[in-house]
């Protein structure tokens, strides 16, 4: 990362608010990014509970001028495979061009008073890159109720590449504009992929 740019100081502020391994993190997504500058970013940690034990993931979004970068950080507890805590991060670089769908979702209070430029309660950020897709199938009918025929089966594709929710309960407003904001980039530069 081109260290005296300010949006990539903002990106490294934002690792390392989240507190969660920042070193670790900073380091992947650095590698990931490279040189490129940093046109947007979103950096959202997320807490949950698996049975009695609490688990931390990290999900940093960059998007640069031609690629649309995913990084994730999970901790795991001591296991079979290793005797101490360890930390997974991975990376996945998907050119802009490949991007098929951007799906944002918001929740909006009291909609019968809204007024435009009011924060969202939350916002659901979905992108699919048609990296990873889920089938759902059943098996396929005709309108009689008598009829025994085999239909064979009817179903639906859908892409589920990544979907992120961000809160303002949960994760304050300022990553709620963040995530609205990396959204609106990100929509912006597929649209000027397909021109």
């Amino acid at each position: 990362m081109a260290k005296t740019s300010t949006t990539t100081q903002g990106l490294r502020a934002a690792i390392e608010r989240s507190g969660y391994y920042p070193a670790l993190v900073a380091e992947a997504v650095e590698a990931a990014v490279g040189g490129e500058p940093i046109r947007s970013y979103l950096v959202h940690q997320e807490t949950t509970f698996d049975q009695n034990e609490v688990r931390r993931h990290v999900t940093v979004l960059v998007l640069t001028d031609n690629r649309f970068i995913v990084s994730h950080t999970d901790e795991q507890a001591a296991d079979t495979t290793s005797p101490t805590p360890y930390a997974t991060t991975s990376t996945e670089s998907v050119k802009i061009g490949r991007i098929s769908s951007i799906v944002v979702s918001r929740v909006v209070a009291n909609p019968e008073s809204y007024k435009p430029g009011t924060l969202p309660r939350e916002v659901v950020l979905t992108i699919g890159w048609g990296a990873v897709s889920r089938i759902d199938l059943e098996p396929a009918a005709c309108g009689d109720p008598n009829c025994e025929a085999d239909h064979g089966y009817t179903g639906n594709s859908t892409a589920d590449d990544l979907s992120l929710r961000v809160s303002e309960a949960g994760d304050g407003p300022e990553t709620v504009r963040q995530a609205l904001a990396f959204a609106q980039a990100l929509s912006e530069a597929t649209a000027d992929t397909a021109r």
